[in-house]
């Protein structure tokens, strides 16, 4: 995958509209929660500070005074507000955690609802690493963004408004020192945030990569070791490594600087107050009692607005791993319904492709003014060098790309009249490396209709030719294929992938390369279940197999995205064109291969007499 992937990626992360708007509007659906979470933190946060001024009244009021009766008064009141606060601070907490659960669901179905949706071009040009990255760490981060980072920055902020409000109350003129102080805290906490922010970005997208690379390492290792590319792979991965231990150190720096900086201009506020409580101790406006407590409201100010820096640099994780899975759910499909768009209820009839070209990004022409019609029913293969345009002309009516001119008729319908749901569904499809699921026999056959019957899915095996290789294995049709079909051969995936097709009956079949990796026996099995399912359906098989296109009613040979020769097998060869030339300088070699079978076969029989 090109490296400006990850440039666009970026910048279409920074574009994002106001993140901490799209988060609040996660949380919208669970109003009720956070109104709750709200109650509670305002409810601890004035209690907090409740406290503090009843310990100046035990000052003032209790030892001072020598007022027994008062300080016993203020002592009970003291011990039943913080039985009260427990009991917020367990609500709080409880109700903050649960809607991080709840936010944490909603954001997986949304983006596990929206990759179903995305078209298959998305998946051709993003790497998997990096989407797996946006569904597993970048919805952990937001979560914890609305979980704690929403409890620490919300409880914070609350702290600051009520211990603010009870230092105007006792004297104004130290509220409006402090008052003064905060504005450059707050500045100096956006500066530091901004900064933060970009370095966790460039981490963020660098991560990308490094994920990406370990994914292409993992499910690549054969052909790396094969080719011996383990040397390349390791100084790309350091690279990468250096470039996210760079980044990362500079985000740490900052972090390590913020808080500092806190501390240095709180320092100058603190000494303040300590400046006019010297001058003013004693007086009417100023008691022992209130110099107390306006020093423990400067603790308390100061303590969230230190914690906050902490909470910052946290968060810039979070808002950069936000604005990625924002970009993903903004990433539009391309191949959507139209407005209106229906089900027709079959789509067996004739299939007209008119004047249709097509080109993927690099608009390079794959398929050029492209005019064909197969017949209902009608069986044909497609054959020609690799790159002709064979697998693209069956992406298109498979709809998973649309033609750029031109358009396709199934029946009487544009099929782009007629919803995704009822032309894929209605299609069977058999690729080269056909791709099982983690389970069993049974769940991946079944995967073609899920509510089928053991009876269904062992029939559908039998037309495939798959029973018999399952019937021998030890645990029949429960037996675990492994991740991707790792335990079972080529032949036999491609066989549960052939009964899969034949349990969902479609309409049309399709056969892209699904015999070119299997042997001669386990070809003769496919094509006994291909038999099975073609019957009375319309067929397209894009094979380099002479036994298997031989089957079809007309041969297309297909040359740069254009129909170069058609026909059946015999007038084809009759031709000795461009068919002819393939069957003569590739078919052959199939016939070659048959007799060396053969000829070991026969070599291996012992010699009687």
């Amino acid at each position: 995958m090109p490296s400006d992937f990850y440039e666009e990626e970026e910048f279409q992360g920074q574009l994002n509209g106001n993140v901490f708007k799209r988060i609040g509007g996660l949380m919208r659906p669970h109003w009720r929660w956070v109104t709750g979470f709200l109650i509670a933190v305002i409810l601890v946060s004035i209690l907090d500070a409740y406290f503090t001024y009843l310990s100046k009244q035990i000052i003032d009021e209790g030892i001072l005074a020598g007022d027994t009766a008062a300080l016993q008064r203020i002592l009970i009141q003291y011990g039943t507000m913080i039985i009260i606060q427990a009991v917020a601070v367990f609500a709080f907490v409880y109700l903050v955690g649960v809607l991080g659960e709840k936010v944490r669901y909603d954001m997986r179905q949304m983006l596990f609802n929206h990759l179903q949706k995305l078209s298959l071009s998305y998946y051709s040009r993003t790497p998997v690493g990096w989407i797996m990255s946006r569904v597993t760490n970048d919805t952990e981060r937001v979560a914890d963004l609305v979980t704690w980072g929403l409890l620490d920055s919300t409880w914070g902020v609350i702290n600051i408004i009520t211990a603010m409000g009870f230092m105007f109350a006792i004297n104004w003129q130290l509220a409006l020192i402090v008052l003064a102080v905060l504005p450059i805290l707050l500045y100096v906490a956006y500066e530091f945030r901004k900064r933060i922010l970009d370095q966790f970005r460039k981490v963020r997208k660098v991560n990308s990569k490094i994920t990406a690379s370990y994914n292409e390492n993992i499910s690549g290792v054969r052909v790396i070791k094969a080719l011996g590319r383990e040397d390349e792979n390791l100084n790309e991965f350091k690279v990468l490594s250096s470039d996210m231990r760079r980044f990362g150190y500079r985000a740490a720096w900052l972090s390590a600087l913020f808080l500092p900086s806190v501390q240095i201009i709180s320092a100058f506020a603190l000494g303040g107050i300590i400046w006019y409580s010297g001058a003013h101790v004693g007086t009417a406006l100023l008691t022992v009692g209130s110099i107390q407590a306006f020093v423990s409201y400067m603790t308390s100010i100061l303590w969230p607005i230190q914690d906050l820096a902490r909470v910052f640099a946290e968060m810039q994780r979070s808002l950069a791993s936000a604005e990625r899975i924002f970009s993903l759910v903004d990433t539009p499909p391309e191949i959507k319904d139209k407005p209106g768009a229906i089900d027709p209820g079959t789509i067996q009839g004739d299939i007209h492709f008119e004047h249709l070209s097509f080109w993927y990004e690099d608009e390079m022409p794959v398929i050029k003014d492209l005019n064909l019609t197969i017949r209902r029913g009608e069986t044909i293969a497609l054959v020609g060098s690799t790159g002709g345009g064979k697998t693209t002309i069956v992406n298109l009516l498979c709809r998973f790309y649309e033609p750029k001119r031109g358009r396709i008729l199934i029946g009487n319908h544009d099929y782009t009249d007629l919803s995704l749901q009822s032309i894929q569904s209605r299609i069977g499809v058999v690729l080269q490396t056909p791709h099982l699921f983690s389970g069993t026999i049974r769940d991946n056959i079944a995967y073609g209709r899920l509510n089928a019957t053991p009876e269904e899915i062992e029939r559908a095996a039998r037309l495939a030719g798959a029973h018999r290789f399952i019937s021998n294995l030890e645990k029949g049709y429960d037996e675990e294929v492994g991740e991707g079909g790792v335990l079972l051969s080529v032949g036999q995936k491609q066989l549960i992938s052939l009964a899969r097709a034949v349990l969902s009956d479609p309409e049309i079949f399709i056969m892209d390369e699904a015999t070119s990796s299997v042997d001669t026996l386990t070809e003769a099995a496919i094509q006994k279940g291909m038999d099975a399912i073609m019957r009375g359906r319309t067929s397209i098989i894009i094979a380099h197999r002479l036994s298997t296109i031989k089957r079809a009613s007309r041969i297309l040979v297909i040359e740069d995205g254009q129909i170069a020769e058609m026909g059946t097998h015999a007038e084809l060869l009759k031709l000795k064109g461009k068919y002819y030339n393939l069957y003569t300088r590739q078919f052959r070699f199939e016939r070659e291969d048959a007799y060396d079978v053969f000829k070991d076969a026969a070599a291996a029989q012992p010699l009687e007499g």
